[in-house]
């Protein structure tokens, strides 16, 4: 994806792409108390000309003119000329209840007043105590946590379990999935514009995707979503034939590429994140889940991004598809934006990982357990998943008026993990051309309004705030959505 975006940034669309909005024309951001401090650091040039020369050139801000982001708060980001934007992104799907969330704040703060750092070779309160809260979220058998610092060192993990506990080699995940960047991660992860020239994960499997709205099978009625495909479905009442099609293309790596009843995992997220937002068909996991385990190997559920109460029905993903894993992989809003990530499974397969030394210098370290601990209890007390229940469906009903424009393709997910496909021509649905997607995206961008990019082709708008947002700021989200989509359309 940084690929796309080098080439997105460096493609700058003609002034026929742009229409330029009057400040009259802008919808207006919803109001807020909280008064940015004024910015006093290096200047924008300084920064900039540090980020060309001194970091890799895979370290890729978004947008033609980056911003410089020096204070958030809750929804709220701020930049060094104090201009005010709703972050409908969460920092990559990260900040899961609010930007410096003061009760987050106090929890570090405290911590970092007593012990900054201990490894496992001296026990220490907090991680014990996050372990409880954390692994009481949990279903049944799945109460072992071992604490990592990031999802692409779950990933490596889960495939390490996974290949110990059961005595075979091969992992199957799905393409278009995306899972880390780490040796491991790289290897399940399919999306081209991720991979790079070099060896990777050896030993995976990657069967066809799910697609309902993009793949071969699939259609109006495939999905556990407010939203559905276009798409003409053939599908009778309680049955979904795209899921039984799609199941066979798993069942068809097993017969010919993975030697018999000899499979180690399958990975899978509940919703597709980097990929565009991507939903499967009702019954398609819990099929694979059988078919997985009837051939010596375990389900690993990659919940980095929709776990937490993302997706509003449920706590964790995988639930909304009934099944229960035996691996389960969370990152990204378990730390609300802090170094924070866990892989949490049974004691069975967790005493795999005895037989060798294993070792992780910062995983579970006090300050991590200490901002884990405090990102559920305000997730508890302030019930973010009822609100991206309620606010998430509120959000997609008021996208679907914008099915009317041409660009737009498809409309989908499920709580505050959204994704709009936006496309040249519906009947067709090729992507939208890099250009007027970028045309857009500044657009809103101008307005206020941060939305992420994602899918295969980068024609995919991400829409995964943090928990706490509002009806307003819904209201202004789909607002400058429409009012930028419809410069686009008179501009082109």
């Amino acid at each position: 994806m940084f690929h796309f975006f080098r080439e997105l940034i460096a493609g700058l669309p003609g002034k026929n792409v742009i229409r330029q909005l009057s400040s009259q024309s802008r919808p207006s951001i919803p109001k807020c108390s909280f008064k940015a401090q004024k910015y006093k650091g290096p200047s924008f040039e300084m920064i900039r000309g540090t980020l060309k020369k001194k970091l890799f050139p895979s370290v890729t801000p978004y947008y033609k003119t980056p911003l410089l982001i020096h204070e958030g708060k809750m929804q709220w980001l701020f930049d060094h000329n104090g201009k005010r934007y709703l972050d409908m992104f969460g920092g990559i799907v990260t900040v899961s209840v609010g930007h410096c969330h003061p009760k987050v704040i106090s929890a570090l703060e405290e911590q970092m007043n007593n012990l900054w750092h201990t490894t496992s070779i001296y026990m220490h309160p907090m991680i014990y105590e996050y372990a409880d809260a954390l692994t009481s979220k949990l279903p049944e058998n799945l109460k072992v946590v071992y604490f990592v610092n990031s999802g692409s060192e779950a990933t490596d993990l889960a495939i390490l379990l996974a290949r110990l506990y059961s005595k075979n080699y091969d992992i199957i995940s799905l393409r278009n999935s995306y899972h880390g960047m780490s040796f491991g991660a790289m290897g399940v992860t399919a999306l081209s514009t991720w991979k790079h020239p070099s060896p990777a994960g050896p030993g995976i499997h990657h069967a066809m995707n799910p697609d309902v709205y993009r793949g071969i099978w699939g259609g109006s009625h495939c999905r556990d979503s407010p939203s559905q495909t276009d798409r003409h479905c053939s599908c009778e009442s309680g049955q979904c034939d795209a899921s039984v099609k799609y199941f066979d293309q798993v069942e068809e790596i097993l017969k010919y590429s993975i030697p018999k009843g000899k499979v180690a995992g399958f990975i899978a997220e509940s919703i597709q994140g980097v990929g565009g937002t991507v939903q499967f068909p009702k019954e398609y996991l819990k099929k694979v889940y059988n078919l997985i385990r009837s051939n010596g190997g375990v389900c690993i559920a990659d919940e980095v991004q929709t776990g937490f109460g993302r997706t509003g029905d449920h706590f964790w993903g995988f639930e909304m598809h009934g099944v229960q894993p035996d691996i389960v992989t969370m990152a990204k809003g378990i730390g609300n934006g802090f170094p924070l990530a866990a892989v949490v499974t049974t004691p069975e397969i967790a005493q795999s990982l005895g037989q060798a030394l294993h070792f992780n210098t910062f995983g579970g370290n006090p300050l991590a357990s200490a901002v884990g601990l405090a990102v559920l209890n305000v997730m508890e007390e302030e019930n973010t998943q009822l609100n991206s229940k309620n606010v998430g469906t509120y959000l997609i009903d008021k996208l679907q008026k914008l099915r009317k424009y041409e660009c737009v393709g498809d409309i989908r997910g499920k709580g505050l993990m959204i994704g709009v496909e936006m496309v040249n021509n519906k009947e067709t649905r090729e992507p939208l051309s890099r250009e007027y997607f970028q045309a857009i995206w500044e657009n809103c961008k101008d307005m206020g309004l941060l939305l992420g990019a994602g899918g295969l082709h980068g024609n995919v708008f991400r829409i995964k705030p943090p928990m706490c947002v509002n009806n307003n700021d819904i209201n202004f989200t789909v607002e400058v959505f429409e009012t930028a989509i419809e410069s686009f359309v008179k501009g082109k």
